[in-house]
């Protein structure tokens, strides 16, 4: 490994956010879970989570572009006990849907810990996780539409999360010798070097299967 592809990974690290998270509710295509993978590493998400769909979640295409390296995936049973855990580890959980409840997505307070409730493509957040959310999210439309893909609204709604945090200096890089940051950037050094010895550049990764 060289030197700069080392002092890569540890700035890459050293300014990844703890609080800041995206719940999947059985996003089913690959390709949608795998842009959403893409857009948490861009922003610096340092853990995603997933109630996968019946029959899991298939392997992800290029769309990923490698992020399920970086991005830890954790897979909970049901969306009920992911969200108690979160809640209990003092995140806010906001769900995208439309509702009358819903506010626009620039509105809640992503400087502190927030989780992005996400549902399936088709028919969006389930009625049991929205009774378990702190409230409701919504991306004025004002086309003939009334929704976006998902990985795109996750886009849109992680991006507005960056521009409040990077506002409040939040993105300075913390002390590679405290932890979480000690352990992920160690993990990542020795699993990028693993990678190296085994396969080319260009084979995709594989994805974390942790249960929540």
């Amino acid at each position: 490994m060289t030197p700069e592809r080392k002092a890569r990974i540890e700035a890459v690290a050293a300014c990844r956010q703890v609080d800041l998270t995206v719940f999947m509710e059985k996003v089913h295509k690959p390709h949608n879970v795998a842009a959403i993978l893409r857009t948490c590493d861009a922003v610096g998400v340092m853990r995603a989570h997933a109630v996968p769909p019946t029959g899991g979640i298939p392997a992800l295409n290029h769309t990923a572009q490698g992020a399920q390296r970086w991005v830890e995936l954790v897979r909970h049973r049901d969306a009920a006990s992911g969200l108690s855990a979160l809640r209990q580890a003092g995140f806010r959980l906001y769900a995208a849907h439309f509702s009358e409840r819903a506010v626009d997505f620039r509105q809640p307070d992503y400087t502190q810990p927030s989780a992005i409730v996400m549902g399936t493509e088709k028919f969006g957040v389930s009625e049991q996780t929205l009774e378990a959310v702190d409230g409701e999210i919504v991306i004025p439309m004002l086309g003939m539409t009334q929704s976006l893909n998902v990985s795109v609204a996750t886009a849109l709604i992680l991006f507005e999360a960056q521009r409040q945090r990077q506002a409040a200096g939040m993105y300075k890089p913390r002390s590679l010798d405290e932890s979480p940051w000690k352990e992920l950037s160690e993990s990542w050094i020795a699993r990028d070097l693993a990678r190296r010895k085994t396969a080319p550049e260009s084979e995709p990764g594989s994805l974390a299967d942790n249960q929540g």
